[in-house]
Order: structure tokens, then sequence, then C-alpha cells
């Protein structure tokens, strides 16, 4: 007969991955949902805001992101785009947009700064605006997500409000990772809890987020964070740490992304963010560890319990089953991917192990951190 206390640790254990995946759920639940807003008066003329957009070889998604900014319908809007070094049409492009867009040339990237940073730094002194927004070269946005945005970063008195956007998936490797990755971020930086004054959380989206202008230079901005390079969150803890109100929504209506565009894109995309003092060798060794014993090992339990011959443990391990699978397919719709994407998650866990497994074996020969076109070495 299989041991009493085998069973209770397995049914403990089983107990635990479903309470640590579930909490995903939660978090999703809790995050704050913004929609447009419709039109209403205004009593008084609107602050100006300025839109900073780092741009690098964005000939295939620059567009369609500046013609949707272009159709917002808030009354005083400037678009400043940094034309960072292209090496493909982008400057073309912009060519297109010239009666709409200032287009500023930033000087070459100085030592110790990222190429992102650096533009994104070089547009914002090049502004006008109360107001700044950064926002990524591939997000489209609602003709009403500048004014609603704004709105909302005002009602809440908010230093930094951000968005997270749609992501669009087209790919089956984008289907079947990034609805992993979001449920990840969600449970690394407990997204909603940013929305508590008192929380130490802090995290912002750098794909789309707004800030008054004078807190921005204040704190430093970009400078302050030159050569970090998820910038995004170390300018959150940042405003954090000096006591700024910071707000984030799911906005899947104001702005929708395609994060990347093929397979070995999204893999240097995501690796990139692995570096930096946050992800050391020893942490993403207990990452995968993690992955592994939350994500995989609770799918052994029934074919375990089968070899054993224990009811009790089918029994939990078949739950286990329609409760995990269930989850992703519903998390995988729920972003607007085909759910039968998210029956592959065990796949999309393997590929995160694998995505880690990479990241030490970079962080311990010391190679740099690679994208577009550009090497970093990485704070740790």
């Amino acid at each position: 007969m299989f041991p009493l206390w085998a069973v209770v640790v397995l049914v403990g254990a089983a107990v635990l991955a479903l309470a640590y995946q579930g909490a995903a759920i939660v978090l999703a639940y809790e995050m704050p949902k913004l929609r447009p807003d419709p039109p209403g008066p205004r009593g008084r003329p609107p602050p100006r805001v300025s839109v900073v957009i780092a741009a690098r070889n964005e000939e295939d998604q620059l567009p369609a992101t500046l013609t949707t900014l272009e159709a917002q319908d808030y009354p005083d809007l400037e678009i400043v785009v940094v034309e960072d070094g292209s090496t493909d049409r982008t400057r073309e492009v912009l060519a297109t947009h010239a009666g709409r867009v200032r287009v500023v040339d930033p000087p070459q990237v100085p030592e110790g700064w990222t190429g992102k940073n650096w533009a994104c730094w070089t547009g914002a002194r090049a502004t006008e605006g109360d107001w700044i927004l950064f926002l990524d070269a591939d997000v489209r946005t609602h003709p009403a997500s500048v004014r609603t945005v704004l709105d909302w970063a005002i009602r809440e008195q908010a230093d930094l409000a951000s968005l997270a956007a749609r992501i669009e998936t087209v790919g089956f490797w984008e289907r079947v990772v990034l609805p992993f990755f979001v449920q990840l971020t969600l449970l690394v930086f407990r997204a909603p809890h940013v929305n508590r004054d008192r929380s130490k959380t802090a995290m912002a989206n750098g794909q789309f987020w707004m800030t008054p202008r004078a807190t921005y230079f204040e704190l430093g901005g970009h400078e302050a964070v030159r050569n970090i390079v998820q910038e995004d969150v170390a300018i959150a803890r940042r405003y954090r740490a000096n006591g700024r109100r910071l707000r984030i929504a799911w906005a899947p209506e104001l702005a929708v992304t395609r994060m990347y565009r093929n397979r070995p894109e999204m893999f240097e995309g995501l690796l990139k963010n692995l570096g930096g003092p946050d992800h050391t060798s020893p942490r993403l060794a207990a990452d995968i560890a993690g992955i592994v014993g939350f994500y995989l090992l609770p799918l052994a339990l029934l074919p375990y319990a089968v070899a054993v011959g224990s009811l009790v443990l089918a029994g939990v391990g078949a739950f286990l089953y329609i409760a995990l699978f269930g989850k992703h397919f519903a998390f995988s719709r729920a972003l607007g991917t085909p759910g039968r994407y998210g029956l592959l998650y065990p796949l999309a866990a393997g590929y995160f192990i694998g995505l880690f497994a990479t990241a030490i074996h970079r962080h311990l020969r010391g190679h740099p951190l690679q994208w577009k076109g550009r090497a970093y070495s990485p704070r740790y």
C-alpha cells in the first residue's frame, strides 16, 4: 500500500502548485481595466502632451503607430520621433509624416548608455509639453488614448501612468510563449499592487507610459537609469523611492502591439531583459527550479499515481490536469490568443527554461546583451 505520509506530501505539493498558478488569475482579475473615455467639455485649455518615440529599424511597425497617433482626438499633441541610427527604411517612413512629426537625430550614444535610454533622453529634452508620453514604435493607439490616459492620470494624481497594451500574436511561438510571459510578469511584479500607494511594488510598461514633464526631469529621467536595459522598471522604482504615485492599467482597447516579428527576435528580445541586478545566475537558476516545480512536475502526478496504484493521488492528478490546462486555455483566450495554444503551456515552460539557461551561460561567459545590432554589458 502506498504510504499515507507520501500521499499527504504529494497532495500538499499539488495544492501549493495550484495556489501559485492561481495567483496569476487573481492578479489579472485585480488589474484595473481602462477603456476609451467619450469626449466631454473641458473647462480650460488642456495641457500640452509630447509623445516621444525612439525608433531604430522600425520600417514595418512605425507607419501604423504614426498614423494612429496622428488620428488622436487630443487637441494639443506634439509628436517627436528620435531616429536612432536605423539601417532600414525608417527615415523614409518618417519623411512621409513630415508635416505632423518632428524628427530628432541624437548624437552618438555616449559610453555607459543604452541606445534606447539615450534616444528617449534626447527626445524628452527636445519636447515642449507639460506631459511626456513615451511610446514604443510598435504600439498602435485608439484615437482617444492620449486623452483618456491623461484624464485618468490627473484624476488619480499619478506621477507615472502606464498601460498594459494588448499583445497581438501571429506566429506559433508568439501564441505559445507570450501568454505564459504575461503570467510570469504578473507574478514577478505583482502588477496591480503598483496602484497601492503604500506598496513597495514598482513597475511600468515601457511600451506606453506618461509622466508630468517637471517630475520626469526632477527625478533625472532616463539619464538616471542610463545603463539599465529594463529602464521602465528602474524608472518606476525611482519614482516610488521618491514618494511619487504610480498607476498601471490593462487597456486592450487603447493600445495594441506586436512585440516581436519572428522567433529569433522574440528570443533575443526576452533574453535582453534578463541582464541586470535582478537577474543574477543564482536567481535565474532558482527561476528554472520554480518553473519545473510549479508548472511541469504537477503534470507528473497522474501518471505516477497510476504507476503506484493510488486512487487518491490519481484523483488529485486528474484534477490538476483539468485545472491547470483549463487555466492556461482561459488565460490565452483572455489575451486574445486562441485558447488551444494555452494547452501547450508545458512547451512554453520549456522555452523559458531554455531562455534562462542561455542567460546563465552568457552571464558566466561574460557575453554582452545583443539587441538591434548593439551590444550592452549588463549591470550586476
